[in-house]
């Protein structure tokens, strides 16, 4: 009997789920390969923030935040884990404490210079890339005067540093610059990436994980409030093209640089990771993941089709929740929620989107 090609197609997208849930089981319950004690130092905005804006503003991210995971307050802008949460359970190491925790901090395992809403420009304000880049010489300063819970000198030699950020200073320049405008600034964000690489690497830093940034123009913030008279501006999945082509044009710099500097650092390993490509997927490839409408927010206000209203945002007063345990990628329409941050660290890990396709686990064996 001949299969219809709807009956195909449903059964393809079976058959594809069940193989994505199985990699979700393994990403979660892998034995890690690590022979020492694993370092990670990161640096970016809040797509990585484990907690380091509200330890410097003396709040707490209250419900709904957290609610899927701890089920209560995580200082994550999110539901649930982020994506290095995911890399940090995966290397059976804890999750990294923000540099600004005062409250039993433990940095055994690094720490986490990331603040929500930073951005490489302007330079050294709070909470620039230079600025983290100076947070992270000063706890190397306090390390070498023989502090009890901080990185062990031996781990201290074989770190990795992660960086992922941008993403704030093309959506700062997209509020009142045209796209040439936004594409001309690049260099200068290119530019921060840059020194904060090369200081790093002058305190010894010599494995570098480089996340490039994210579609932009899929972000349902950005698609909501769009200009919605410029209808060419959308592509064939809804998210806005000239945004996303500014993404682009910030990530083959940023792959450009990473070649330079491996030219330039020859003892140094330094990975690039194509954070745009996870992404898209998620937005290109929705029902393959169980996903229905990838550009609808789970935290949000206003419905179909987006769920987005700059007025009335997740964490306000009137904001609606999606049911917990559904398949959303936008937590708050600018965040991932923890179950597309799972999917993204499964690619992650399988070294299929890294440039060299380094494992995670070779810096700390």
């Amino acid at each position: 009997m001949k299969m219809s090609s709807r009956s195909t197609r449903t059964t393809c997208t079976f058959i594809l789920l069940v193989c994505f849930l199985i990699s979700q089981l393994m990403v979660n319950n892998v034995v890690s390969e690590c022979k020492r004690n694993m370092v990670i130092f990161n640096f970016g905005d809040s797509n990585s923030d484990t907690g380091g804006y509200p330890a410097a503003h003396g709040i707490r991210f209250g419900f709904p935040d957290g609610r899927t995971f701890s089920h209560q307050p995580s200082d994550r802008l999110c539901d649930g884990r982020l994506i290095l949460d995911f890399l940090c359970e995966n290397l059976n190491m804890n999750y990294l404490t923000p540099y600004l925790e005062s409250i039993r901090p433990n940095f055994t395992n690094g720490a986490n210079f990331a603040i929500g809403g930073a951005s490489t420009l302007p330079k050294n304000v709070l909470f620039s890339l230079s600025t983290q880049v100076l947070q992270f010489v000063r706890f190397l300063q306090l390390q070498s005067t023989g502090l009890e819970d901080l990185v062990e000198k031996d781990d201290l030699k074989n770190a990795l540093y992660m960086i992922d950020i941008g993403q704030n200073d093309l959506a700062g320049a997209f509020t009142y610059l045209s796209q040439a405008q936004v594409i001309e600034k690049i260099p200068s964000f290119i530019s921060e990436i840059q020194d904060a690489i090369l200081g790093i690497y002058k305190h010894g830093g010599k494995n570098f994980w480089i996340h490039n940034t994210g579609p932009l123009g899929c972000l349902p913030q950005k698609v909501a409030t769009r200009n919605a008279s410029n209808l060419n501006d959308l592509d064939d999945y809804g998210c806005v093209k000239s945004m996303n082509e500014a993404a682009e044009a910030f990530n083959n710099q940023l792959r450009d640089l990473c070649k330079q500097l491996r030219l330039q650092m020859k003892d140094a390993t330094i990975v690039y990771v194509d954070m745009y490509a996870i992404k898209y997927d998620l937005i290109a490839n929705s029902s393959t993941y169980g996903i229905q409408n990838s550009l609808m927010v789970c935290c949000g206000y206003g419905g179909p089709p987006y769920n987005y209203n700059a007025n009335i945002t997740c964490r306000q007063s009137g904001c609606t929740l999606c049911e917990e345990g559904s398949s959303y990628v936008s937590w708050d329409g600018v965040h991932y929620t923890e179950f597309a941050n799972s999917i993204v660290a499964t690619k992650i890990l399988s070294t299929n989107y890294s440039t060299p396709p380094l494992d995670l686990h070779h810096f700390c064996t």
